[in-house]
């Protein structure tokens, strides 16, 4: 793979083995536009603080993101109608969710106030290990395959 960067660590140009090539450009640190090997290209703007606030692309999409002051995702609306409101809690967890079909989730934390971490059932705190291991897993290049079932 062949790859280019310039001065500031981001990725300018990418091109494979194959017929995959991309190019990037950036404003402070953030992509602005994209465009690759055949001719898919995209457009973002960016708020003060970072936050993409509009994506463009040359296929009919383009998106509309609204954040919090902590960088959160509250509002997002794009071409096809599809539309996604969240609200976070102060440890800015999401405790609500409501899109344009009508769809409302509600969510809830239970904390250990004591070490004040989320609780997790064994079952999901058994998942989060597996994934941890699945995902160094995949990224090593030999391992055997039952070193990933020790759980």
């Amino acid at each position: 793979m062949d790859e280019k960067y310039d001065k500031n660590g981001n990725l300018v140009y990418e091109k494979d083995s194959g017929s995959y090539s991309a190019e990037h450009w950036y404003k402070d640190g953030n992509e602005i536009h994209y465009k690759n090997y055949n001719g898919y290209e995209k457009w973002n703007k960016y708020d003060k603080n970072d936050n993409r606030i509009y994506h463009k692309n040359n296929r009919g999409l383009e998106f509309w993101c609204k954040h919090d002051k902590n960088h959160n995702l509250i509002h997002y609306k794009n071409t096809f109608g599809e539309e996604t409101w969240r609200e976070y809690d102060e440890n800015n967890n999401e405790i609500y969710f409501k899109d344009e079909r009508g769809n409302k989730y509600w969510y809830k934390y239970e904390t250990d106030i004591k070490y004040n971490k989320i609780k997790i059932t064994e079952k999901e705190y058994k998942e989060i290990e597996f994934r941890k291991k699945e995902r160094e897993y995949l990224s090593r290049k030999k391992v055997s395959r039952f070193d990933i079932m020790e759980i």
